[in-house]
This record gives C-alpha cells, sequence and structure tokens, in this order.
C-alpha cells in the first residue's frame, strides 16, 4: 500500500468532512537506492472526526502528533499520545486506531529498503507490536520539513538527496549527535551536547556542570539551549540516558546494571524515570516490544 489511510469510524453526514490530508510518495534516486534505506511516503493530517482506523501499511509507519493529542489503540493497548509524542506501528500490523483526533493534526512517515531493519534499531524502534517512541522536538521539525519536501516532490526523485540528509538527520538527533533546529548548533552548545554523548549519558551533568562545559552563565545557556535545541538541557540528557537504557535492556542487561549504566545506580530511581519517559516501567517496556534476542513474529511466524 502506497498511502497511509484514515478511516473514520464514527457516522458521516453527506456534509461531514474526515480531515485535510496531504501525502506524497518518494522515489529514490539511484545513489539513494543503493543506500539501503529511504523514505517511502510522508503526509500530514487535520483529522475532523473523532475516531479512525488505520490502514495496514507494507512499512514500518511513524506517526506523530504535532498539534493536540489522541490516544493510540491496537487491540487491548492504548496509548496517550500529546503533541510532540511519536507511535511506531510495524509492518503488516493490523487493528490500529485512533481515537479522540477531532481537531488533531498529525504526521506520518514510512521507511523503505533493504537497511530498514538495522534503521529501526538504531532508532530503537524495531519492535513486534505498536509502541510509544521518543522523540526531540528538533526530531518533530525534521519529520515536519520531510513532510514539506515530499509533498513537493510527490512521485519523483527530485528531491531524494535532501530527503536522505533529513532521514540520517533523525538518526543523528536521536543518537544525541549536534543536530538542532536550524542548520547548525553554535559552537557553545555543541560543546555540551559531544560532552554529554563522549560519556554515554552514564554522567550526572547538572546545569551548573553543562553551562560550565559552555563558558556562559547558568541562565544564559539554560535559555541558548532551549532555544537551538527546542527543550531544557536536563529535559534533553534525561531523553537520551532513556534512550540509552532502551539499546542496553533490549541488549540483555539487568534493569539494575542498566541504571548503573545511565547514572542511576538507585534501581527505584531510575524505574520512576523510565516509567515517566517513556510511560511504562523497564519490565514492561521489555514485556511489550521484547529483547534483540528474541524472534519476531509477523503474521504467526517466527522471524
Amino acid at each position: 500500500m502506497s498511502y497511509v489511510t484514515f478511516v473514520p469510524q464514527a457516522p458521516v453526514g453527506e456534509s461531514a468532512d474526515p480531515g485535510i490530508f496531504v501525502q506524497g510518495i518518494h522515489v529514490p534516486a539511484a545513489l539513494v537506492e543503493q543506500s539501503g534505506v529511504w523514505i517511502k511516503t510522508a503526509g500530514s493530517a487535520i483529522l475532523l472526526q473523532e475516531t479512525y482506523r488505520l490502514s495496514t501499511c507494507e512499512n514500518p509507519l511513524w506517526l506523530v502528533v504535532d498539534d493536540g493529542s489522541v490516544v493510540f489503540q491496537h487491540h487491548d493497548m492504548e496509548v496517550a499520545l500529546k503533541k510532540g509524542e511519536c507511535a511506531v506501528i510495524p509492518a503488516h500490523t493490523e487493528g490500529c486506531m485512533v481515537l479522540g483526533a477531532k481537531d488533531c493534526r498529525l504526521l506520518w512517515l514510512t521507511v523503505d529498503g533493504p537497511l530498514t531493519e538495522s534503521f529501526m534499531r538504531q532508532m530503537n524502534a524495531y519492535n513486534r507490536v505498536p509502541a510509544k517512541q521518543g522523540m526531540l522536538p528538533s526530531m518533530v521539525i525534521l519529520i515536519r520539513q520531510i513532510v514539506q519536501v515530499l509533498v513537493r516532490h510527490t512521485g519523483t526523485s527530485d528531491a531524494s538527496f535532501q530527503l536522505e540528509q533529513l532521514l540520517w538527520g533523525l538518526i543523528a538527533a536521536h543518537s544525541g549527535q549536534s543536530v538542532a533546529t536550524s542548520a547548525t548548533l553554535s559552537h557553545e552548545i555543541a560543546r555540551v551536547v559531544d560532552a554529554l554523548r563522549a560519556c554515554r549519558y552514564r554522567d550526572a551533568f547538572s546545569l551548573a556542570d553543562m553551562a560550565a562545559i559552555s563558558r556562559m552563565p547558568v541562565e544564559t545557556f539554560r535559555k541558548r539551549f532551549t532555544a537551538e535545541l527546542g527543550i531544557p538541557p536536563l529535559g534533553y540528557l534525561q531523553f537520551l540516558k532513556m534512550e540509552r537504557a532502551k539499546t542496553l535492556l533490549r541488549d540483555g542487561m539487568s534493569v539494575r546494571q542498566t541504571g548503573v549504566e545511565i547514572g542511576m545506580p538507585d534501581p527505584y530511581h531510575f524505574s520512576k524515570q523510565f516509567k515517566r519517559i517513556v510511560g511504562m516501567s523497564p519490565t514492561a517496556y521489555l514485556k511489550h516490544v521484547g529483547r534483540e534476542d528474541q524472534p519476531m513474529r509477523v503474521g504467526g511466524f517466527d522471524y
């Protein structure tokens, strides 16, 4: 299926409008296709009904709330998503619903290519079932740019290299590299981002520690960091700590040792912070998405 489809589930009259949709499909240039992974489709919607069924996609689907809030439902699982939050839906997943969607604006994209699985693993998004996905504000902005570019050039390869740059920008931002809401970070803020990444988010940096690295007063640093990355410094650090924790848990590390590795040796504190940011406890997260050494089940078959 080339396009994402939202099917209204509430009764609609002759004058009722299911929403305002724009979307596009990408035909990758030869060099981009050789890279192994590319954006296949992207779009946005302003939804005017309360409830929709989401079409089944042949590729992994990223569904981002750009404004408003919704409840994403898959069988007996319900996840509340507010502005700036995302759900990732594995390929060929059936039975997905979007509830409470009236006046909400959603963004989505799908990826394709032989290295799609590697891309999804790098993003901590290679799940057996739909799951909430961590997103930085800079990542939402990148996806918004992807939609704008692809809609303008739908059905062509005219923007292949720009789209590929934006796709790799998503990986860079998720990995804690120097990607900002503008083209580049300032030298002062990039120095802090690089310091956080160098210790693999194990050290407990305070706001004052980060400001000292940037060589700016604390309040000046806080405002500059937030302006450039779209999120306060400590919120950014907590996000990346939890994304690192998800990787370690899925690699087979215990909950206690994972906490130690990200600078949270108290298991209670680690579990509390993990649940606050990820939406479920570390144990529940593993039950939901599985470890990397467990087989994926698609259509009743193990892979």
